[in-house]
């Protein structure tokens, strides 16, 4: 999981470059990527914590 959470977290930097370079051509598009993209990050982070924590 926490290469899943790796990955999200480089997908957000890589969108947020498209965004900030205007090589998009829809910004509601970039908007929805960047929102599920965050999404998922708070999804895998607890999922991650919750892993960690019944391991224990």
């Amino acid at each position: 999981m926490q290469v899943v959470l790796k990955e999200l977290r480089e997908s957000g930097v890589a969108i947020k470059i498209i965004e900030k370079s205007k090589l998009h051509l829809d910004i509601e598009a970039i908007a929805y990527l960047q929102n599920e993209c965050y999404q998922f990050i708070s999804i895998f982070v607890k999922s991650v914590e919750t892993a960690e924590r019944n391991n224990n």
